[in-house]
């Protein structure tokens, strides 16, 4: 045994009892191996920490790892299990460096190489003595984006796959928005990370000798706000050195270099069940929720239609205490995950059937602050109730006249908002990284909504609860003076004493109003209806409150600012852009709505 595979810990673990290759058997301890190599099909030396069996076999645990899997807990988050309450349950695990990333050889690219060397490793598995022919995977983020990987593979044995916080689309799944618009803020974040991590991989291996690149992005990530003030965004000067930055940013359509690495596309192929666990202000739950109902309808077994679960909390990427500065949602939005896990994963690994049948969606709903068990998604009874918008002319900020009613208004009418690139409105909460405060998940709205370039459309106070949960969107009539620019839309829970709480919102990129792969301008003036999606919530607007929706046309650092030239916009200087001035149309023959998904019971 080489001095990689030499084991540096044996513990003697207190185990329940398991189901081992058809005959129940006390597994008394395991061992771990730490950098255990593997290689690939093209020689290329993938290494990985093993916890196994001393003594008989066991199902596995897969997690392909591009953040250190020597890290706490071997995740990205604190979003899933402990790799000890596995193992304590029975599990062998296999967590594994990614090609290119700390102990493992070769260079890494995102999401290129990840279903062949899955495929690997899943041959490798087939090799060792302990493991009893069944594994599963799991794990948050790019980890679980490394597990669609899987089930798109040819590698035997897969039984299940357990993605938090992931989604198969890469393109309006994360770098981009499902309005065509570049999520900068996670695209500059992540990147300099990534590099980061690349450098200091260099220096450790012996690769370079300059610390300075590594230097400029650690000092970079102190301050990461600042990360995205540079433009043209092309030239970066922290990012743009000839790798996938540089890519992601000179394919801004949905085209093919995006396409190809669409996985959403081919869910049909998915033969086996998905435990899919996210947050409603996680930067990948429209996506996640969406593949879920891609897998319900076309998946590639009935097994993978029918034993599939969803599970989604008031978390985001990072924070999943439920507790945030403007909202706490109560001691029963944290929980342990550990038992959702486990409980999948003896199902279709062990063969041991639950007590109870698991929901098949379990969600949490803000405003009552509950967990609730659905049966499916969308849920049976959504009712798609428009709202819609009139004023009388004068929509801006929170003290306007905008309003929100059941009735469709026979006056026409419009609002109108300037939007100023070199001013845009800053972010303000919702589904994005870096994780700081005031940034990311719910954050009362009156540190902006009393700009002169946010309308805002309110609905009277509510005498009753109102439910919202599923998918929203706005669909809306809109002329600018120029022939490019964006809208966002953004839903507003307004409390009785003035905090208006945002639940989810969105982008569109109005070239791409009808088509993501292929933009067309418009013609200053003209009047388009357009739809702007604003991703998935699950909300009760209690007695006492009013639903808002908030319309402007830039949500920065979030998004990139539009340039509203129609030119290549991450290749334009600030100097280079363009104020447009935006109307947006409603009533009579334009009937702009806010389109929720209202349960009624």
């Amino acid at each position: 045994m080489s001095d990689l595979q030499s084991p540096l810990a044996v513990a003697e673990i207190d185990l329940p009892r398991v189901q081992a290759t058809g005959t129940r058997k006390e597994l008394a301890a395991f061992v771990y191996e730490r950098n255990v190599p593997m290689t690939t099909r093209d020689g290329v030396t993938l290494r990985a920490n093993v916890w196994r069996p001393a003594e008989g076999k066991a199902p596995t645990l897969l997690v392909r790892h591009p953040y250190d899997k020597d890290g706490t807990n071997g995740s990205a988050t604190d979003a899933v299990p402990s790799v000890l309450s596995f193992v304590n349950a029975g599990y062998a695990v296999v967590m594994q460096d990614a090609r290119g990333a700390f102990e493992s050889d070769g260079d890494f690219t995102p999401k290129i190489n990840e279903i062949t060397d899955g495929e690997d490793l899943m041959v490798w598995l087939t090799e060792q003595d302990w493991y009893d022919g069944t594994v599963g995977a799991y794990g948050a983020s790019y980890l679980g984006m490394t597990q669609w990987g899987l089930t798109l593979g040819d590698g035997p044995g897969l039984k299940a796959i357990a993605p938090t916080i992931a989604s198969a689309n890469w393109y309006s799944g994360l770098w981009y928005s499902q309005g065509g618009a570049l999520s900068l803020s996670v695209v500059t974040w992540w990147n300099a990370m990534m590099y980061g991590n690349e450098e200091q991989r260099a220096l450790e291996h012996g690769i370079s000798t300059d610390d300075s690149a590594l230097l400029q992005l650690r000092g970079a990530m102190l301050d990461p706000l600042a990360l995205n003030e540079p433009t043209p965004v092309a030239s970066h000067p922290v990012l743009g050195t000839g790798r996938w930055f540089d890519d992601w940013l000179t394919h801004p359509d949905f085209d093919e270099y995006w396409k190809t690495q669409d996985w959403s596309a081919r869910i049909g192929e998915v033969t086996v069940p998905v435990l899919a666990t996210g947050g409603w202000y996680d930067l990948k739950v429209h996506e996640q929720v969406a593949d879920f109902v891609r897998i319900r309808t076309h998946g590639g077994t009935e097994e993978a239609r029918e034993k599939s679960r969803l599970v989604i909390g008031p978390w985001d990427h990072i924070n999943w205490s439920g507790s945030f500065p403007d909202r706490h949602f109560g001691i029963l939005a944290a929980g342990d995950r550990a038992p959702s896990h486990i409980e999948f994963f003896d199902e279709h690994l062990k063969g041991t059937s639950p007590e109870t049948p698991t929901p098949r969606v379990r969600i949490f709903v803000m405003g009552i602050d509950q967990w609730r068990e659905e049966t499916d998604w969308p849920l049976p009874d959504t009712a798609y109730t428009d709202y819609h918008l009139t004023s009388g002319g004068s929509a801006n900020t929170r003290d306007g006249d905008g309003t929100l009613q059941l009735e469709a208004p026979t006056a026409e009418a419009s609002d109108e908002f300037r939007y100023d690139p070199r001013d845009p409105l800053p972010t303000a909460g919702g589904a994005l990284l870096p994780n700081l405060p005031g940034l990311v998940g719910p954050v009362d709205q009156r540190v902006v909504d009393s700009r002169p370039d946010v309308l805002c459309y309110t609905g009277p106070v509510l005498t009753e609860s109102v439910e919202v949960t599923g998918f929203v969107e706005l669909k809306v009539f809109v002329s600018a003076s120029t022939v490019d620019t964006d809208i966002t839309a953004k839903l507003v829970d307004v409390f009785p004493d003035g905090r208006a709480i945002n639940l989810c919102d969105g982008i569109l990129r109005l070239r791409y109003r009808n088509s993501l792969s292929e933009p067309e301008l418009m013609t200053p003036g003209q009047v388009y209806e357009v739809t702007v999606p604003m991703s998935v919530t699950s909300n009760v607007f209690l007695p006492g409150h009013r639903i808002r929706l908030d319309v402007s046309g830039s949500n920065f650092p979030h998004y990139d600012r539009n340039s509203n030239t129609g030119g290549i916009i991450s290749s334009e200087a600030l100097e280079d852009m363009v104020v447009a001035d935006t109307t947006v149309h409603h009533g009579g023959v334009r009937p702009s709505r806010l389109v929720l998904p209202v349960i009624d019971r």
